[in-house]
């Protein structure tokens, strides 16, 4: 079949092939502007020290065949973490590992019953990054474990508060292992002071809070997603997103714990 000549001097070919390079061009401009935020979704707190179970006893790893994921212990056989850590069927046959400063041994695996992602969680803004892990029925007999306490419905804690994060993520550093609990102090930082870091990369809504070092050097990195920050004994934070991990000017983005804090209520009865 042969095609006819556009009226502007192109040939309808070539007009067909101009267009698929503008659909591809336009295809890797949506990736790059979609990775941005990429959550942290494998591998170390970066610039913290080696923690034990007993001093963060709420804090779990989610486990398939490996550590992927953190997570908080709210009260018996309930578990917070994100919802980007719960994609995909493949979470209804992982496992939570709890009372074990190791991700490989120790403590007590137990199996996930039923998953409860937020209704508002949105991919790719990541926004509503949450989900409750209803637990299977597990005897807590000599397993080391506690709950963390949650904020009330929009409570606040003060800009420069200091804020544990803790979990088995990247450590960006060989020295450092994986295998083994680590946590970092950082300090909450303002809301406006965040977005303008993030400004180009997406809005910081009413559903995050943000803590780091303007110099960097110390953050949640891969594999830390879902995992806790907390302060005075309550869980503020879940660690969803950043643009890299522990670089300068780019604060860590938690999923902020009291805005969803009645949802939390509605599923869990806590």
């Amino acid at each position: 079949m042969r095609h006819k000549r556009s009226s502007n001097g192109v040939t309808g070919m070539a007009q067909t092939i101009l267009q698929l390079l503008l659909v591809a061009i336009l295809l890797v401009n949506l990736t790059l502007a979609s990775t941005v935020r990429r959550p942290r979704l494998d591998g170390r707190i970066v610039g913290g020290q080696v923690a034990s179970i007993q001093d963060i006893p709420y804090q779990v790893s989610l486990q398939r065949s490996y550590h992927f994921c953190g997570g908080s212990l709210i009260a018996q056989g309930w578990v917070l973490t994100a919802a980007h850590c719960t994609e995909g069927s493949a979470i209804l046959i992982s496992k939570v590992r709890i009372g074990s400063s190791r991700t490989a041994d120790g403590g007590q695996l137990v199996g996930i019953k039923r998953v409860h992602r937020h209704p508002k969680y949105n991919a790719y803004t990541i926004d509503f990054d949450f989900s409750l892990l209803e637990l299977q029925e597990y005897s807590a007999q000599n397993v080391t474990q506690s709950f963390i306490g949650l904020p009330q419905q929009d409570a606040d804690i003060a800009d420069g508060t200091p804020v544990l994060v803790s979990g088995w993520g990247n450590t960006q550093s060989n020295q450092e292992s994986s295998a083994v609990l680590r946590a970092v102090t950082v300090p909450k930082v303002s809301q406006m002071q965040c977005t303008e870091a993030y400004g180009s990369f997406g809005s910081i809504t009413d559903r995050m809070l943000c803590a780091g070092l303007p110099e960097g050097g110390k953050d949640a990195c891969q594999g830390d997603s879902g995992g806790p920050l907390a302060a005075d004994d309550t869980l503020w934070g879940v660690v969803s997103w950043g643009y890299g991990c522990a670089r300068p000017n780019y604060p860590g983005v938690y999923s902020r714990v009291s805005a969803v804090r009645d949802w939390i209520g509605s599923i869990s009865g806590i």
